[in-house]
C-alpha cells in the first residue's frame, strides 16, 4: 500500500513523516514556498523527541503521481480547499481511488462521495503547526496523534482495517469504528472556538462566548436528530495517550485557524466550523448568533489579513448580542 497525503500542511507533514520514518510508502502532495523547501532539503520535523530533515517524496499535483493501483489517498487539506483538490484528483486517478478525509468538519466527506466511490471519515487529534515553509511542529508526546476511522457515512471494512494497523504502526493510535462521524460532530463543536483564539486575546469573556457557541450547536443537532458524541466520550478516547511537550527552541503557536492567520494566507475554515452550525441554524430554526458573529469576523480578519489575536472581545460580545 502506497500513502498519498494529499495537503502536507501540519496535520499532513506530521502523518507523512511518521509513516515515512516507519518505512511506509508515502509521498506528499504540497504546494508553493513549502513544497520548494521540502524538495531542497526535505521535511524538518520537529517533536519532544527529535529534529530531524525528513527526505519524503513530495510533489505539487496528483498528476505528478503515477497512480498504480494501490494507493490509499488522505485529505488533510483545510476545508475551504478540498473542493479544488478532490476535482484535481478525479482527473489525475479516477473516482475508484479511496480516500480518507483526516479533516476537521464535517462537510469534506460528502463533498468527495460526490465525486468517488471509496470515501471514509478519519476523526483527527493531533496538535501541529506549520508556519515557516519547509518545517512542521508536533508538540504531542506519548502518541502522535489519535486517527480512529470508518467507511463514509458509518460502517468498516478490511481497507479501513489496514489503513488504522499502518498508522498505529508508527505511533499513532487508530481504530476501526464504524460510527466516527459521532466523534467528528463532537469534534466540530470543539473547534468552533478556533475562530475566536484567532480573532480576539483570552480574557474572561471568552469563556462565556464559547460556551455560547457550544450552546448554540448542541441545540442545532438535537435540532437536526445529529448523533454527536459527547465530550466525556470523546475525553475517554483520547485518554492519556496524547500530552502536550515543548519542541526544543520553540514557542507553542495556536491552533489552525490562528497559523491562517498567522502566515497571512487570506483564507480561514471558519465557514465549514462555525459556518457549520449556522447552516444547521437556518435548516431548523435556532438562532446562532454567536457562531454567526465569529464566522463573520474570522473571515474578515482572514480577507484583510489582519492581524491575529486584534479583535477585542468586548467588540465581539457587542457584534453577537447585534445578531437578529
Amino acid at each position: 500500500m502506497r500513502f498519498i497525503i494529499y495537503g502536507a500542511g501540519g496535520v499532513g507533514g506530521v502523518i507523512g513523516a511518521q509513516l515515512f520514518q516507519g518505512n511506509v510508502d508515502v509521498t506528499l502532495i504540497a504546494r508553493g514556498d513549502h513544497l520548494a523547501a521540502i524538495q531542497d532539503r526535505g521535511l524538518l520535523y520537529k517533536t519532544p523527541e527529535q529534529s530531524v530533515h525528513v527526505p519524503i517524496p513530495a510533489v505539487s499535483h496528483p498528476r505528478e503521481i503515477n497512480f498504480r493501483g494501490d494507493e490509499v489517498v488522505i485529505l488533510t487539506m483545510k476545508t475551504q480547499h478540498t473542493e479544488a483538490a478532490l476535482e484535481d484528483l478525479r482527473l489525475a486517478a479516477g473516482d475508484e481511488v479511496p480516500l480518507f478525509c483526516c479533516q476537521n468538519g464535517v462537510a469534506n466527506e460528502r463533498m468527495a462521495l460526490r465525486r468517488f466511490q471509496n470515501v471514509h471519515a478519519m476523526m483527527v487529534y493531533l496538535p501541529a503547526i506549520l508556519l515557516d515553509p519547509g518545517t512542521v511542529l508536533a508538540h504531542a508526546a506519548r502518541k502522535s496523534g489519535v486517527l480512529d476511522a470508518s467507511i463514509y457515512p458509518t460502517g468498516s471494512n478490511d481497507l479501513v482495517a489496514e489503513v488504522t494497523a499502518s498508522l498505529n504502526s508508527v505511533n499513532f493510535s487508530a481504530r476501526p469504528n464504524p460510527t466516527v462521524m459521532r466523534f467528528k460532530y463532537g469534534k466540530l463543536i470543539m473547534n468552533l472556538g478556533n475562530a475566536l483564539a484567532a480573532v480576539s486575546p483570552p480574557g474572561d469573556e471568552a469563556d462565556a462566548i464559547r460556551a455560547q457557541m457550544r450552546a448554540e450547536a448542541e441545540a442545532c443537532m438535537t435540532a437536526a436528530g445529529i448523533d454527536c458524541a459527547p465530550q466525556a466520550e470523546e475525553k475517554a478516547r483520547r485518554g492519556e495517550l496524547m500530552k502536550s511537550a515543548p519542541v526544543a527552541g520553540e514557542a507553542r503557536g495556536g491552533g489552525s485557524s490562528w497559523q491562517s492567520l498567522a502566515r497571512g494566507t487570506g483564507n480561514i475554515e471558519a465557514d465549514y466550523l462555525n459556518g457549520e452550525i449556522a447552516l444547521l441554524g437556518r435548516l431548523h430554526g435556532v438562532p446562532t448568533p454567536a457562531n454567526i458573529t465569529l464566522q463573520r469576523l474570522a473571515n474578515q480578519l482572514a480577507a484583510n489579513k489582519g492581524e491575529p489575536k486584534s479583535i477585542p472581545l468586548a467588540e465581539v460580545r457587542r457584534q453577537i448580542d447585534q445578531v437578529s
